[in-house]
């Protein structure tokens, strides 16, 4: 006699704008069709990939439009709202996390919680100091450094919790792997983000400018990108939008141009079509995988990028791109210039970019989580 299927929900962070996360869960929905999606606030104004998803708020939603808007001030709002979700109907729970997403509780012994794991919450444990320093709040900076240390130490306590409750952990790089292990003492498998390479078609003749994309914030450190592309006089565009915004203008000389309606969802077609045709994408930022130097990469452009994190599982030197190891204009100046003298060719960028293919995502999602619901089974 054959098994039932197992009842499949998915819990993300917060669904308010896209970017790599939100690419993420959209490719576990198709891997999982006809899970339910469970999330602390819901933008679907913002979110037209998802209108026909089943997607689940938890009390937060009913908040005010303005306080709802603020919601990631308050993470202990969306500790308990994750915590409150009923989900005792479901065999198999996955959260997407980079935040609360993984606070969701267990009602049944024979229930699992796999968590894919986007970082351990970075200003916590990885970079506390660096958001600390800069926040990243524009002109509330001085509020939000006065309430880290006090809010911080209990939000960990609760972080750390939530993670030995995961049964298995999925890292989108091998840094993340690292850090889960470092500050939740939790093995993990590594599987990369899906990055849907087809919606690219790389240029054979490359225009003559650069790319910089991506949320507007100080650790994003777009502001090296813009300085260094100002010094070389050469074209750069920079799509997004952030606290950081009016200060990069500031910073930028004649032929650094803003596109500030993008707002780093390379999905969007003027998006898309600029990396088609780049001469090179500059990424400057330490991330925990940086999904757009894979996009990059599918739409045959080189990644000039940070030699850390998680561009260390995507880009090989002097093969898909030119890596940098000091955050400095002077090291990103000699790293374009290096890509200059450097022949990169747009069909091989993109079957390296292949790597990181939906489909291959979907198989092994699949594998991880159907080996395991099997394996407790027969336990």
């Amino acid at each position: 006699m054959a098994r039932p299927s197992p009842k499949i929900a998915i819990v993300a962070d917060w669904l308010t704008n896209m970017g790599g996360a939100e690419d993420v869960v959209l490719a576990l929905t198709e891997t999982f069709p006809g899970a339910p999606v469970y999330t602390s606030v819901y933008t679907p104004e913002k979110m037209p990939a998802f209108k026909n998803i089943d997607v689940r708020t938890t009390s937060l939603q009913h908040l005010p439009g303005p306080i709802r808007s603020l919601h990631k001030f308050f993470p202990m709002l969306r500790v308990k709202a994750f915590r409150k979700l009923d989900l005792s109907e479901f065999d198999i729970i996955i959260s997407s996390s980079s935040a609360e997403a993984k606070q969701i509780v267990k009602t049944r012994p024979d229930q699992m919680h796999i968590c894919y794991c986007h970082t351990p919450i970075r200003y916590y444990w990885s970079h506390y100091k660096e958001y600390k320093k800069d926040p990243g709040f524009g002109k509330l900076n001085w509020l939000v450094r006065l309430a880290m240390p006090l809010l911080v130490p209990p939000l960990k306590k609760a972080d750390y919790a939530a993670a030995q409750d995961v049964d298995i952990f999925i890292a989108n790089s091998t840094e993340v792997q690292k850090r889960i292990k470092a500050y939740y003492h939790k093995p993990s498998i590594v599987i990369h983000p899906a990055v849907d390479t087809d919606r690219f078609t790389p240029a054979r003749k490359r225009d003559a400018y650069y790319v910089a994309l991506g949320r507007q914030v100080p650790y994003k450190r777009i502001d090296l990108a813009v300085k260094a592309a100002t010094k070389l006089n050469i074209p750069l565009k920079v799509y997004g939008n952030g606290s950081e915004h009016e200060r990069l203008v500031k910073l930028a000389g004649p032929t650094v141009e803003f596109y500030t309606d993008r707002f780093g969802d390379a999905s969007d077609q003027a998006v898309t079509d600029a990396l088609n045709h780049a001469k090179g994408y500059i990424f400057p930022a330490e991330e925990d995988f940086g999904i757009v130097q894979v996009q990059a990469l599918a739409a045959g452009t080189p990644v000039i990028g940070f030699g850390k994190g998680g561009t260390l599982d995507i880009v090989q030197d002097g093969e898909s791109g030119i890596l940098f190891h000091e955050q400095s204009v002077d090291a990103v100046i000699a790293a374009i210039q290096q890509a200059e003298a450097t022949t990169f060719l747009p069909g091989t960028l993109r079957r390296k970019a292949k790597r990181f293919d939906k489909s291959l995502f979907i198989t092994k999602i699949r594998k991880v989580t159907y080996d395991n619901w099997n394996t407790r089974l027969i336990k």
